[in-house]
């Protein structure tokens, strides 16, 4: 069986698709194109539905999504579907993605590459833990500084296959930098908005940053 088409990657603006089911087990279901994201990376799932059945849950195993639908399900194998995302969720969770990208790159840049240990983004905040000693709110007029230059200066943001065949892909920003990353995208930086930081203490020499849009 192949692997589904991941249409979020071409299109990540796409809100509706029309698709086709490839099997169903129970109330979980798989198709040959998609464009809802299933978590992977830290990045959280799309809210949607699929033929009006809520998605419950998406889990990405390989190259495959399975679909965990609100039953009864009403459908068979080669049934056409429609897909909906919610748009507002998943915008907010590729400005928060981008946001997230942006201070992480920034801080490897300008502190040392130090250790991260997590990372979760969510549509109500991003998060990404480090290894650090001391507080890590110290750094955040920097980071902010220079995260608010790059978001005004609305930078082109390229997202693209670096192995197609095992679906590496990788985001590009001139003058921040070039990262491997399987999430939707944003087409700029400007996109992202206004954000604040927050500091967490999660453990010994542990530091949390959270993220969250203004």
């Amino acid at each position: 069986m192949m692997s589904v088409e991941k249409v979020f990657w071409a299109d990540p603006y796409q809100t509706q698709l029309a698709a086709n089911v490839t099997s169903i087990s129970g109330n979980i279901i798989t198709l040959d194109k998609t464009i809802a994201y299933a978590f992977s990376g830290g990045q959280a799932s799309d809210q949607g539905t699929i033929n009006g059945h809520k998605i419950l849950a998406a889990q990405k195993v390989g190259k495959e999504i399975y679909y965990s639908l609100a039953g009864p399900l009403d459908l068979n194998v080669d049934d056409e579907v429609r897909i909906e995302i919610d748009w507002k969720i998943r915008y907010r969770i590729m400005r928060l993605h981008f946001a997230a990208e942006i201070i992480l790159e920034l801080v490897n840049q300008l502190f040392d590459k130090p250790e991260k240990i997590g990372a979760n983004i969510t549509d109500a905040k991003a998060r990404i833990d480090f290894v650090w000693q001391g507080n890590i709110s110290g750094i955040f007029p920097r980071l902010l500084e220079e995260a608010n230059r790059l978001i005004a200066l609305d930078l082109k943001i390229t997202s693209e296959f670096s192995d197609k065949e095992s679906e590496r892909r990788f985001w590009e920003v001139k003058d921040l930098g070039k990262v491997s990353c399987g999430g939707t995208h944003l087409r700029t930086t400007g996109e992202v908005g206004e954000i604040k930081l927050k500091r967490e203490n999660i453990g010994k020499n542990r530091e949390r940053i959270e993220i969250v849009l203004v």
